[in-house]
């Protein structure tokens, strides 16, 4: 569990504010000098000093007011070669419960073509009902650059979709470049036949405050190009709800019906 940081009489700092990491691969694979964002980008850091079982972060950016860091939030180190390989042991827990107790399973941080395989194989041995179905989660820069691969080897299967995961996306791939990222991935789930899910952050004001911003309603309208929509929890969901099927019947007349399945893909790896 984390905790705030301890301070002595004086108010200095006896033991800085700590949090988990649930990947301890992380440790070995990361360096001093690099970038850390946490919770979708909004408290950013830099790693002043790494351990085997730890990492000294100096905030650098943050709210004025500070940002409150709750549990289970994300951590990108989009500066950093990470190495993951396989299904962890809690991951085969966790499959075989969903097999038995869901009809889908969303599988994050897909960043080559062998961690479908793996997947694959790992269901071959639950036996899962006909039809149980696949979401592959696209949220970093690696499987962003492996995506043609990726889609490829999901092929041998159905159903399967596409998650397209914006908030990590636009930290591991850089702001500027989520607007192109984001319809490069359209684009080839498209030629591709998958359908594909936008996520992160679809009318989130609306959800959590009852009020929805101006960007966000453009948002909304972009998302109609799409085969489904995630929106997140808020005590004003069903407002969000009915003002996206608002939405997306007023923009049905605009949908891009000849859109170019195939637009040059400008940094991804099509070797």
């Amino acid at each position: 569990p984390g905790g705030a940081a301890l301070k002595d009489a004086e108010g200095n700092i006896t033991s800085p504010a700590h949090i988990s990491c649930t990947s301890a691969e992380i440790f070995e694979q990361v360096g001093e000098g690099e970038p850390v964002f946490f919770d979708d980008g909004k408290i950013e850091g830099v790693i002043r000093k790494q351990a085997p079982d730890e990492l000294l972060i100096e905030i650098v950016h943050t709210r004025k007011v500070g940002n409150k860091l709750r549990a289970d939030k994300g951590i990108n180190f989009p500066g950093s070669k990470l190495n993951f390989s396989g299904l962890t042991a809690k991951d085969k827990k966790d499959l075989a419960f969903v097999v038995e107790n869901a009809d889908i399973v969303n599988v994050s941080f897909v960043n080559r073509k062998q961690d479908v395989r793996d997947l694959m194989a790992e269901l071959q041995k639950l036996n899962p009902p006909k039809g149980f179905g696949i979401i592959l989660k696209i949220e970093t820069q690696s499987g962003f650059n492996k995506l043609a691969k990726i889609l490829l080897e999901a092929m041998k299967t159905y159903p399967v979709g596409v998650m397209i995961a914006r908030g990590d996306l636009a930290i591991e791939c850089g702001w500027d470049n989520i607007g192109r990222v984001q319809r490069e991935i359209l684009s080839l789930c498209r030629a591709a036949h998958i359908p594909e899910i936008w996520a992160t952050q679809v009318l989130e004001n609306l959800s959590k405050q009852g009020i929805p911003s101006r960007a966000e309603m453009t948002d909304a309208a972009m998302a109609q190009r799409t085969d489904c929509v995630m929106l997140n929890k808020g005590p004003y969901i069903l407002q969000a709800i009915r003002l996206l099927s608002t939405i997306f019947k007023d923009m049905e007349l605009y949908q891009e019906k000849n859109a170019r399945l195939w637009p040059a893909m400008e940094r991804a790896d099509n070797h």
